[in-house]
């Protein structure tokens, strides 16, 4: 997902800123709505991305090696993640020594994802804040790999959310996928998975029924993704066939075929033809005044559109955006936080806009900076010496799992516990 966001956000930033049938009724709670969705079992549905992509050695993992959190053995010249991890909760096993950094003179930890202590403590958090499950990213050209690693992490996955009565879904990130294999790969990984026992699990999303499989690149204009309407189609039309709910990845641009979406005409009937539209959205507005610009100019529309072809909706929304580590090219602390203002002022749009699920990105998402999961408090927190965002980047003081907390508001306004207000409904200290 990360060379999309490279190549689009300038240019979004500037202009930003100057057939699954779900019957039941939503309720009418929310006044500014002028679209309501149809929701059925997705009703109040708050997932997250969860990566799960974090190794080091030592972790049990076959490559032995650092993944992910650096370019080579970590060094404040190499890091990869710029959102700095707590760790204070996480087990022992979990947990990997930072070389040649400290925290008040103490050894820096990060963990390991392959680690089964690390997703447990990670689906404890998510079962105690109200998130309802994960929808777990598997890169389609990495699938090899994964499968020689046994799943491990997938495995973590299922008996987590098992432990824990969470859900979650596999979702096939198809960047870089290679247009003459990509079907036949997605056909075998989807038999695999039924075979070694993920999607017949008690904890796997199901909507209506029907297990969800969530396919994550269709029509972007970048030439990273899949572009062929002929193809896309093709591969929608046969999970409905093997009896999954589709939900599809997509530009932001999908609704009016412009923007981040190509603008062949032909993808109009790939897009309609999905259960789920969960539009990218990441990097796409960096205020709360340019989210409340994109609620009019895309989700109203976007809800209209989904409520005509009978589809649900589910937006994406995002805490911030920082990858400076990762590109040093990039500023620190790209797209501010704002305490929290950013994040709850997309959740509030989303739910007046009418949309009745939601996904966060992500639980996890170090790298560029939009982890919601418990994060270092202050910069005395996180290891010296190099580049740390922590939750004080703008002045304020907040806890290690403000997001966490605000994620269980985020839950109250999407199943109606509460009423949608756009004050942020924690007060973070000053």
């Amino acid at each position: 997902m990360i060379k999309l966001f490279e190549r689009s956000l300038l240019d979004l930033l500037r202009t930003l800123s100057a057939g699954l049938l779900l019957t039941t009724a939503f309720l009418p709670s929310v006044a500014e709505s002028s679209v309501q969705q149809p929701c059925g079992t997705a009703k109040g549905l708050v997932l997250v991305g969860y990566q799960g992509w974090f190794r080091c050695p030592g972790d049990g993992s076959p490559a032995n090696t650092w993944s992910h959190w650096s370019k080579g053995a970590p060094s404040p010249d190499t890091m990869a993640i710029d959102l700095y991890p707590d760790t204070s909760e996480l087990d022992s096993k979990s947990l990997c020594k930072l070389p040649a950094a400290t925290i008040d003179g103490q050894p820096a930890y990060v963990f390991s994802s392959y680690r089964k202590e690390t997703v447990e403590t990670h689906f404890a958090w998510m079962q105690q804040y109200g998130i309802d499950g994960a929808l777990a990213q598997r890169f389609i050209n990495s699938t090899p790999g994964l499968m020689r690693e046994g799943d491990a992490v997938l495995h973590n996955i299922r008996s987590a959310a098992e432990d824990h009565g969470r859900k979650f879904a596999v979702e096939y990130d198809l960047s870089g996928a290679h247009l003459d294999t990509v079907f036949a790969q997605l056909q075998d990984d989807w038999s695999y998975l039924q075979r070694d026992g993920f999607v017949s699990s008690n904890a796997y999303l199901r909507l209506n029924g029907k297990p969800v499989i969530a396919i994550w690149g269709l029509g972007f204009g970048d030439g990273h993704h899949i572009v062929d309407p002929v193809l896309a189609l093709k591969i929608i039309r046969w999970f409905q066939q093997q009896g999954a709910a589709v939900i599809g990845g997509t530009p932001s641009g999908w609704g009016s075929l412009s923007g981040d979406s190509t603008h062949d005409p032909n993808w109009a009937s790939v897009y309609a033809a999905l259960d789920v539209v969960q539009p990218w959205t990441v990097g796409r507005y960096n205020s709360p005044e340019a989210a409340d610009h994109w609620k009019t100019s895309h989700l109203e529309p976007d809800v209209a559109l989904t409520q005509k072809n009978h589809q649900l909706y589910m937006p994406v929304i995002f805490p911030g955006f920082s990858w400076h580590n990762l590109k040093p090219e990039s500023p620190a602390n790209q797209i501010p936080r704002l305490g929290g203002e950013f994040f709850w002022r997309q959740a509030y749009n989303a739910r007046t806009a009418g949309a009745c699920m939601v996904k966060i990105a992500m639980f996890d998402e170090v790298n560029e900076g939009t982890a919601i999961f418990k994060a270092a408090p202050r910069r005395a927190d996180a290891p010296t010496p190099g580049y740390w965002l922590t939750l004080d980047a703008d002045g304020k003081q907040l806890p290690s799992d403000f997001y966490l907390q605000l994620t269980t508001q985020i839950k109250k306004i999407f199943v109606e516990e509460t009423t949608p207000s756009k004050k942020l409904p924690l007060k973070p200290a000053k």
